[in-house]
């Protein structure tokens, strides 16, 4: 373990509802844009979860190479395979081809690692419809009749574009990254987790440059399904308005898809091969907390502990954190037990919460997010939490309303999932 080993980002992309690329994310945020609006294959439905922040406007083939590969890809992993491309092109991780058709690697292939958090992706029921029809006889569904019918008319690679490894692995394929490739399914936690694993890599010395972020969709239907509405807002005729975390008004969360990709790499290596370093990694924790405990207080503890462990791993001071990037989904008890522990770690900082443009985009939000936090430390802004006019008392914490001048360059991001897992990193930029 090279425990003096600094860890920096080089690089990062993003996906996202409001906007793809750097740029165009940080603009939305900063304009207070919301991704949120009605679920075009729904708007004609009574489904009560109608709304949702999807990506629009994106084009896989503009990131993903080789192009074949878009066959045997769902959405989410489109959306990882595009942000690692933006990370590694910010990165100076492309490879270059001489003259003579030789292809020079920056990195050596061997020394690059992927670690993304993930999930078991959701097939759209349109896409099988025809098939589970061929098992229907007198509107009644005959299981026996799945092989003999229904495996003939299913794509041979089909269950490749769902697997939750996949992501991970045609990322590497695409970075020529050969050494470890990791895939985390914990939830919305799971971006967090793995940029933290990505760190420990570098640290133990296992990998220079790792490629490591998360990706993920809320909002299919299948996935609505099984997961229940009793968390979503039901503000459904006001798309734009219903993402409202720490808000009195709030009343569930959105759901939405997106990915985030950083490169993080040893400060020794990035400065030997010439790369920008955007921030650096200073500390972390990762805890869990029983999700079946009632009442909330071991969750608000764990919390707490995980703010105050990341920030002690970091060597830093409650007074050293220019803002804190809250999980805050607009979830009533979940947005005012995190409230509540930023305010006894934490006082009176500001803190931001992105879910507010864009809702819960499952294993991609933390990254997503972190990666707002990273934008408004290098750029020196903090952008606004958007639907946010009715302050809760029980929400005891200074939230951002609108852009404000960052007075310390540094983030604390918190993440956490329904299955328990809570996460928390600090970056910070050298002045």
């Amino acid at each position: 373990m090279k425990s003096d080993c600094e860890v920096v980002v080089t690089g990062m992309g993003v996906v996202s509802p409001i906007g793809i690329g750097q740029d165009e994310f940080y603009a939305a945020l900063m304009e207070g844009r919301s991704g949120v609006g009605v679920i075009e294959s729904f708007e004609n439905t009574d489904l009560p979860m109608r709304i949702g922040a999807p990506v629009r406007n994106f084009e896989a083939k503009q990131y993903v190479k080789p192009r074949k590969a878009l066959k045997i890809m769902c959405e989410p992993i489109k959306f990882g395979c595009a942000a690692a491309a933006m990370a590694t092109e910010q990165a100076g991780l492309t490879a270059t081809v001489n003259e003579d058709g030789s292809t020079v690697q920056p990195v050596s292939p061997d020394r690059i690692a992927t670690v993304l958090g993930t999930e078991t992706f959701f097939a759209d029921p349109a896409e099988v419809a025809r098939v589970f029809r061929s098992c229907i006889v007198d509107s009644d569904y005959q299981h026996d009749r799945w092989g003999e019918f229904a495996m003939r008319q299913i794509q041979p690679l089909w269950m490749l574009k769902y697997l939750p490894n996949m992501a991970a692995s045609h990322i590497s394929i695409a970075a020529d990254a050969r050494g470890p490739s990791n895939s985390i399914c914990q939830g919305a936690a799971s971006g967090l987790l793995a940029i933290i694993e990505a760190a420990s890599l570098i640290k133990r010395g296992v990998a220079d440059v790792v490629l490591a972020g998360g990706t993920g969709s809320q909002m299919a239907l299948t996935a609505m399904l099984y997961r229940g509405t009793d968390l979503l807002s039901k503000n459904i005729h006001a798309p734009a308005a219903a993402s409202r975390p720490f808000d009195a008004k709030r009343d569930g969360m959105v759901v939405g898809e997106g990915a985030g990709v950083m490169v993080l790499e040893s400060k020794e290596h990035a400065i030997k091969r010439g790369a920008n370093i955007i921030a650096t990694f200073k500390g972390w924790s990762r805890l869990f907390s029983d999700p079946t405990a009632s009442g909330g207080k071991e969750k608000e503890a764990a919390i707490e502990s995980s703010l105050a462990l990341a920030i002690a791993d970091a060597r830093m001071e409650a007074g050293d954190i220019g803002v804190v990037n809250a999980s805050a989904s607009g979830v009533i008890d979940e947005d005012q037990l995190e409230a509540q522990a930023i305010r006894a770690v934490l006082g009176d900082v500001p803190v931001a919460a992105h879910k507010s443009n864009f809702g819960n985009l499952g294993p991609g939000t933390s990254v997503v997010e972190l990666i707002g936090g990273l934008l408004a430390i290098d750029r020196g802004n903090i952008p606004p939490t958007i639907n946010f006019s009715d302050a809760d008392p029980n929400c005891p914490v200074n939230v951002v309303s609108k852009p404000v001048e960052l007075a310390r360059p540094s983030v604390i991001k918190t993440g956490f999932s329904a299955t328990g897992q809570i996460a928390s990193v600090v970056f910070s930029k050298e002045k």
